[in-house]
């Protein structure tokens, strides 16, 4: 595959620009596209056809859950919303493009079906890591400076904060996929490094400075309360553990999923160091799986969302009017 084919077919990816960075990723299209699929490919498909649907299914029901039941309005709640969506159509457009793209390679389905593919995948997994760094936002105001928070995240201010994650997401998936036809190579690195930057690194750095915040602050607050009374100290402390607990998994989860594929292209991008092309795919649908395990970490974990749940899966929300049910 030479550089001015994939120019004039305007296929630029995080994966798509790996056969052109380094020739040693070169296809050969004999071996790729075959009429009769191996039985690992067969379970391989099925496998991620039950982690898009397992992925739909999760966030709808956090969607479902937060629309329908009016004590889950809430400013915190209208983020998690949002990274529900963007999460939700990881699962039903990305995950699905992403599979025929695995098997195909785009030579088969060329460009256009190249430029949909790119176009999603990086605008829905860039909102829904910008998505959960709203969230942290949203957490650090909540925690470190619970007086003034209700001043200072308003809700025109949370709309922003949604509207601007899914502008950038889209700038950025705009210029990672290049609407110039005459794209030149050296555009096309700069323009993966910038989506690599401004779609997770920066991202991550942030979340990491305001998690750490916000442990440093929930320390000192049990300790200050620790040395008031033994028994609210206790409490306290086992409060302190949970709330170090959740962190841990926030942080721990995401960085699992997403920091070995963008290691993974950022080695890419500046070395030429050879990586297997079904690894690097194998990666990228490690990243997507964090879309999966987001209602898990983020819904799942409160017990008005079990609640709300459980209510939607029963059907008891489609017998009567429950809109202003307690859920505690």
């Amino acid at each position: 595959m030479r550089v001015n084919r994939m120019e004039m077919e305007g296929s630029l990816n995080w994966t798509d620009v790996l056969t052109e960075i380094h020739p040693c990723y070169k296809i050969d299209v004999s071996y790729v596209i075959r009429s009769n699929p191996s039985a690992i490919c067969v379970l391989f498909r099925v496998f991620l056809c039950l982690l898009s649907v397992v992925t739909v299914g999760g966030n709808l029901l956090v969607i479902m859950s937060i629309i329908y039941f009016k004590q889950l309005h809430t400013r915190t709640n209208s983020l998690i919303l949002s990274l529900a969506l963007a999460d939700l159509l990881v699962g039903a457009i990305v995950f699905p493009l992403t599979m025929e793209f695995s098997f195909t390679y785009c030579l088969y389905h060329k460009a256009l079906f190249c430029k949909v593919r790119s176009t999603f995948d990086v605008t829905l997994c860039t909102s829904s890591i910008l998505n959960l760094c709203c969230i942290a936002i949203d957490r650090y105001y909540a925690v470190c400076q619970p007086l003034t928070y209700r001043t200072k995240l308003t809700d025109p201010v949370v709309v922003v904060m949604i509207l601007v994650s899914w502008g950038i997401s889209v700038f950025i998936g705009i210029i990672i996929v290049g609407i110039n036809q005459e794209i030149r190579l050296i555009d096309a690195i700069m323009a993966n490094i910038f989506g690599l930057v401004f779609s997770f690194y920066l991202p991550v750095v942030v979340m990491l400075c305001i998690y750490l915040k916000i442990f440093v602050v929930a320390q000192k607050q049990a300790r200050s309360i620790q040395n008031t009374t033994t028994k609210s100290g206790a409490t306290v402390s086992k409060m302190e553990r949970k709330a170090t607990k959740t962190l841990a998994i926030v942080m721990g989860v995401f960085l699992i999923s997403w920091l070995p594929f963008f290691l993974c292209m950022t080695v890419i991008s500046f070395s030429h160091v050879y990586m297997p092309l079904p690894f690097i795919e194998l990666l990228n649908f490690l990243a997507l799986s964090n879309s999966m395990l987001n209602p898990f970490i983020y819904a799942f974990f409160y017990s008005w969302f079990r609640t709300a749940f459980r209510m939607i899966i029963c059907g008891k929300i489609f017998q009567g009017d429950y809109t202003n049910s307690k859920l505690l």
